[in-house]
């Protein structure tokens, strides 16, 4: 006689947490897959990236999101919409704090605080910049202020040091239910949108202060056969004052940009990639509801 098949299990987990807690960098080392940017500037996830992990018995879909900030201007709130579409589907919240934050209250935590039917799981990272008493200290305080949390972990995101211990708490909390996607996929996202953010991951680490802020990548073309990639890309700035800036003298800073991102290119769709880039002005975009819609931060 066959032995029953495992029962499957799969559901959404939902990381949130403040800008530069390590969510991006925890959601890449639980999938095993580099899919969200990481740069050392807050703010650079944007979107809400869903990355896939499938076991013969489970399928984990993870949910990065955006740093949780108070909203200055639209784009903002269409990132924050991201933020709480995550937490409404959740079947498993991953809230990350780290080792330096400062605790101040605020909307979702107290909203964390009275979610009672969906297991959260408090993630304290970067205990590798820290001594014992500090972790001690900060495991003590989210204790005492998320009492409802199902457990409070001290982790380290960047050394996959405690990770193991997530995926199995996360597997024990998922709900039974059949695959939600195909067993090969690993993420929800099209191949044109990792191509745009490794872009946008260059010139956050390329470029200072708000230029990188005020840039938006669109891949406009992306073909593919079987010996390479021909990929067309424009980066969208505020205003012609940082076109001048991502371009560089004689067009320097953007060939670097180019440069780099074509590598990272490469490695992740395992293809030579051949790379175009070009500049151009949308005024104000980060204020207009119609250019975030056309960007895909809005429905």
């Amino acid at each position: 006689m066959n032995p029953e098949p495992k029962p499957h299990r799969a559901g959404f987990v939902s990381i949130i947490g403040k800008p530069n807690v390590g969510k991006s960098t925890l959601m890449n080392a639980l999938v095993g897959e580099r899919l969200s940017i990481v740069t050392s500037k807050a703010q650079t996830t944007r979107h809400r990236i869903l990355g896939i992990l499938n076991g013969d018995d489970f399928q984990l879909i993870y949910s990065d999101t955006p740093g949780i900030i108070q909203p200055k201007y639209e784009l903002h709130n269409a990132m924050m919409a991201f933020v709480y579409s995550s937490l409404e589907d959740a079947d498993v919240i991953l809230f990350v704090t780290d080792i330096y934050e400062k605790h101040d209250e605020e909307p979702v935590v107290e909203r964390l605080r009275k979610t009672e039917d969906v297991p959260i799981i408090v993630l304290v990272n970067k205990i590798d910049q820290a001594d014992q008493a500090e972790v001690e200290a900060k495991l003590a305080y989210w204790k005492e202020h998320l009492p409802n949390a199902t457990e409070v972990l001290p982790i380290s995101a960047l050394n996959a040091f405690g990770t193991e211990r997530v995926l199995q708490l996360v597997l024990e909390h998922l709900p039974l239910h059949p695959p939600y996607y195909p067993k090969d996929e690993l993420t929800d996202k099209p191949e044109r949108f990792f191509a745009a953010e490794m872009v946008r991951e260059k010139i956050f680490k390329l470029y200072k202060k708000e230029v990188p802020y005020s840039c938006e990548v669109v891949i406009e073309e992306f073909k593919e056969d079987d010996e390479i990639i021909r990929i067309r890309g424009v980066i969208y700035v505020e205003r012609s004052s940082q076109k001048g800036i991502i371009i560089g003298a004689k067009g320097e800073a953007l060939k670097k940009v180019g440069t780099w991102a074509r590598e990272e290119m490469e490695k992740f769709f395992q293809k030579k990639v051949f790379l175009e880039l070009f500049v151009k002005v949308n005024e104000n975009w980060r204020t207009d509801a119609k250019a975030l819609s056309r960007f895909g931060y809005k429905e």
